[in-house]
């Protein structure tokens, strides 16, 4: 089936709208922070609790882990089912959290009565941010081992680079829909995150679509003598071929440089309204729409950039340039816009940002495979994302408790570049240790 072009790229719309509807509940509420704020009493620390909680199961009860050893165990199928239904069920459970209804029940009371610097209902949202937590990050792994079982040998960079594409197309979609249907709803904050969960639940029957295409995919592969119904023990994941992993140079720098990277975009994806909000003196609406302007360059690039490394190659070069701009924007948020607030300055540095965000994730997913054998592939990226999620656990708590002491972004955007700093260290290690042992990082993806 992955040999027809509209099969395979059939699938990949389906497993991507899923992570489209995702990544629109991740950031449902970044927009409302002042109306969060000020309609269920939270402040920036409880703000940042409830950021942070999103990967708090994944870090901490090492569930990322334990997605790695799933999905390699049960395929991509079972796993992404499974994935998609935790992130409904996380949903369903946040809006009921922060709905007014909930705010009245003898429940909520007794949320409110202990561990009082958290409101009952940033309780519950956190409760349910935890378990869409885990769904999410186990989806994304499912996703890019779905498309590098069927566009093995083909565009699969390219694949990648749509994928994440069309998932950055939910921030900017969220970034607009949310305020609007807030403003709608007489300025209420359960609106837009129960829009969001019903697209997660049609995010679920998409990808249910796409296992009955997969299921007939290993069928023909079986039928052709390319798939054994009974995996060789050579084949067969075991745990101890963890060790594998662990004991990789290669997957502890990328696993590092993953973690800072990601460390300086999504707390910063979580802030930045309230930031452009307070330093240009506007409007929450204002400000979202600005920052919704972050994903747009991004979702145009990152498909070329694919293309460019599946023909092309340079991935090392390309990580190293995303490290360099994303060190330059932050240093121009703490100190240039502050000096100089302006709508089009805001937006320029924004942009550009994007841009970033296009270099190190369209070369940094595709050049895993290259250096992890594929049938611990699931492992490797559940682990990266693992030590990734830490960092997104706890840079959100210290964003939160440093913008709560100084009450300013100054400090925030320091900390933000010197991420960005750390993680072209690691690019540049990177591209040393790939000319040594020659993963071909820098080289393309399609053999000509």
């Amino acid at each position: 089936m992955n040999d027809s072009a509209i099969a395979r790229w059939s699938v990949l719309v389906l497993i991507a709208l899923m992570m489209f509807f995702g990544y629109m509940f991740v950031d449902v509420m970044s927009p409302l922070k002042s109306l969060v704020e000020s309609s269920r009493g939270w402040d920036s620390s409880v703000f940042g609790t409830y950021a942070a909680s999103e990967y708090f199961l994944n870090v901490f009860c090492f569930f990322l882990i334990f997605a790695g050893i799933i999905l390699d165990k049960m395929g991509v199928r079972f796993t992404g089912l499974l994935s998609a239904s935790l992130m409904v069920l996380g949903a369903c459970i946040k809006y009921i959290g922060i709905s007014d209804w909930f705010q009245a029940t003898s429940f909520c009371g007794w949320l409110n009565s202990w561990w009082t610097a958290l409101p009952g209902s940033a309780k519950m949202a956190c409760l349910g941010f935890m378990i869409f937590g885990c769904g999410c990050e186990m989806a994304g792994t499912t996703v890019s081992k779905a498309i590098a079982k069927w566009f093995k040998g083909k565009e699969m960079a390219l694949a990648m680079g749509l994928e994440m594409a069309i998932a950055r197309l939910g921030v900017f979609a969220v970034m607009w829909i949310s305020p609007l249907i807030a403003a709608k709803f007489d300025s209420s904050v359960v609106a837009p995150v129960g829009f969001c969960t019903a697209l997660l639940v049609v995010g679920l029957l998409f990808f249910l679509i796409f296992t009955f295409m997969d299921r007939k995919f290993d069928a023909q592969l079986v039928e052709a003598g390319l798939m054994s119904t009974e995996k060789s023990p050579e084949d067969e994941f075991h745990i101890s071929d963890l060790g594998k992993i662990f004991s990789s140079k290669m997957f502890w720098i990328v696993a590092l440089l993953c973690v800072l990277y990601y460390s300086a975009i999504f707390p910063f994806q979580r802030y930045a309204p309230n930031y452009l909000e307070v330093t240009l003196n506007v409007d929450a609406a204002t400000a979202s729409q600005l920052f919704s302007c972050f994903p747009i360059l991004a979702m145009v690039l990152t498909p070329f950039l694919g293309a460019f490394l599946d023909f092309k190659g340079k991935g090392a070069s390309m990580l190293m340039a995303g490290a360099i701009i994303m060190i330059v924007c932050h240093l121009s948020f703490a100190f240039v816009l502050p000096a100089f607030p302006s709508k089009g300055l805001a937006m320029l540095l924004i942009v550009v940002l994007g841009v970033s965000f296009s270099l190190v994730p369209a070369a940094l997913w595709p050049s895993v495979p290259k250096i992890i054998d594929e049938k611990i592939l699931g492992s490797a990226y559940c682990l990266i994302f693992w030590v990734q999620n830490i960092g997104l656990c706890l840079v959100p708590l210290l964003i939160g408790v440093v913008l709560q002491k100084t009450g300013g972004y100054v400090m925030p955007m320091i900390i933000f570049s010197t991420f960005g700093i750390l993680a072209f260290i690691l690019t540049f290690l990177l591209k040393i240790e790939d000319k040594r042992k020659g993963y071909r990082l820098e080289e393309p993806n399609v053999k000509k």
